[in-house]
């Protein structure tokens, strides 16, 4: 089996893992009713997308 000639120093294997590091998930508010939401999305809360109703939801 091949094995390496030479240790991989702690500096080349931490900046082969720089790119690994999770992502915080992108949130907006809706600008009709306030709920957090996925950009670019429908609101699950009101139906409305780009100010215009999508979705209707009953009243409660």
């Amino acid at each position: 089996m091949a094995v390496p000639f030479r240790k991989v120093s702690k500096t080349r294997k931490r900046m082969r893992r720089a790119h690994n590091a999770l992502d915080a998930k992108t949130v907006t508010k809706c600008p009709n009713c306030g709920e957090m939401i996925k950009p670019h999305r429908v609101c699950k809360n009101c139906g409305y997308y780009k100010k215009e109703e999508i979705v209707k939801k009953d009243a409660e």
